[in-house]
């Protein structure tokens, strides 16, 4: 089965394309909108970051334009860490998108439990209908393994990709399919590194960003893929991974190879 079709966030209940978009890469208005006609109606926007996610703002405000609200999946996400703060920047990205409404409020990076009084703030905010679903982004691991417990969160957004695989023993395991949080991945490229030929391992061929997409999405456990995209050529060759089928054994053991080159290397130099 190829990756076109959509799949249920996890509890959430909502209908997500497989490859998530970042607003943080430049990629022009019209490429967001390439992609939300192709399926992709998962949008991170990251309202702090000026010039870049206004271009986002822009296919948003058209889309919705065009009474495909419904249709799309818009993730706010916050990196204040403070309850009015957080409210504050939530609603003045509502009005800036002329919405009543944000389907996420993604909290992030935390590197342990939020204070009990965001995630208070946040279930008020979600009581008074300005949020469907809260989510967190972070890169440790055991912190999610531990609110899974709480049930208090509806999306995880982890790292994973062929380098830091970690969530597959660490996460992955205890998710639950009806109750568990929509698990949506970052940095699938590993910050580029894993399509940079000089990285690679000699006599192996370098991954694309589209191989890197594809071997995360090969994963049962991940729900959406997270991409970003500096231009249209850009962001056509990404979505070329929807057209594509799961990895086989020996593409995900090419993938693995590479990723523990990267890993030992890194360890190296440290």
């Amino acid at each position: 089965m190829s990756f076109k079709e959509k799949i249920i966030l996890g509890k959430t209940g909502l209908k997500a394309g497989r490859l998530g978009i970042s607003s943080s890469f430049g990629a022009p208005p019209d490429a967001f909108e390439e992609a939300f006609e192709k399926g992709c109606n998962y949008f991170t926007w990251g309202t702090f970051i000026k010039g870049r996610s206004s271009r986002m703002k822009e296919a948003i405000l058209h889309i919705i334009k065009r009474g495909k609200r419904e249709d799309l999946i818009i993730s706010m996400l916050s990196y204040a860490h403070n309850a009015a703060l957080t409210e504050h920047f939530l609603k003045k990205g509502l009005k800036a998108l002329n919405i009543d409404y944000t389907d996420i409020l993604l909290l992030g990076y935390f590197s342990k439990r939020p204070s009990q009084k965001l995630i208070d703030d946040a279930l008020k905010l979600k009581e008074k209908g300005l949020i469907r679903h809260i989510g967190l982004t972070g890169h440790k691991r055991k912190l999610f393994t531990e609110l899974l417990k709480e049930n208090l969160f509806d999306i995880f957004h982890v790292r994973f990709n062929a380098v830091n695989r970690g969530a597959e023993t660490e996460i992955f395991p205890f998710l639950n399919k009806e109750t568990s949080p929509g698990i949506v991945t970052f940095t699938a490229t590993r910050w580029s590194r894993l399509i940079n030929p000089k990285k690679i391992p000699s006599r192996e061929r370098t991954p694309t960003a589209a191989d890197c997409y594809r071997f995360v999405l090969s994963n049962p456990a991940v729900n959406v893929c997270m991409m970003g995209a500096k231009n249209t050529i850009q962001m056509r060759e990404n979505l070329s991974v929807l057209e594509l089928n799961p990895m086989s054994e020996d593409e995900l053991k090419w993938m693995q190879k590479i990723g523990d080159h990267l890993y030992k290397k890194k360890r190296i130099i440290q």
